[in-house]
């Protein structure tokens, strides 16, 4: 139970195909669910790099960051209406750099899925919409120029 909310970071990942990665959530919160690659910030460290650490040490990639999509803040009560989480999270969008998405660390599992199979996977409201902004700002920024052809 914290004395205080907790600063982490999020990361919206796009591959050449427009596909985002997944990753499933280790330990708890959420434990098991499907969301975006993230976690807490060290002290002392930028959030960008807080993104970059994190997608490597749960997906085994590396990325660059696009930029900011928004803050979330998600709150959670145990079953007396105690907080139990209370998290300000930052969620990133990125292209994906180079290297094969591997499971580690807090994930037990990661995939690229594409956007048009998203909801073959049990997502929160608000991760699905987090994903659809930052792969609107990929798009934007031209993740997908020349790119149509990749993997096929």
């Amino acid at each position: 139970y914290p004395a205080a909310p907790l600063v982490g970071v999020g990361v919206v990942v796009l591959n050449a195909r427009g596909e985002v990665l997944l990753a499933q959530r280790g330990k708890p919160p959420r434990q098991g669910e499907w969301s975006l690659p993230g976690g807490l910030i060290d002290l002392g460290e930028r959030l960008a790099d807080a993104a970059v650490r994190e997608v490597w040490e749960e997906c085994a990639i590396e990325i660059v960051i696009g930029g900011l999509i928004a803050p979330f803040e998600p709150i959670v009560h145990d079953a007396d209406g105690r907080i139990e989480y209370h998290y300000v999270i930052l969620d990133f969008w990125a292209k994906h750099l180079r290297g094969e998405a591997v499971a580690q660390d807090d994930a037990t599992a990661v995939v690229w899925v594409p956007m048009n199979q998203l909801a073959n996977y049990k997502l929160r409201l608000d991760t699905r919409r987090m994903i659809e902004d930052g792969y609107a700002l990929w798009y934007e920024a031209g993740g997908a120029v020349g790119q149509e052809t990749v993997g096929q």
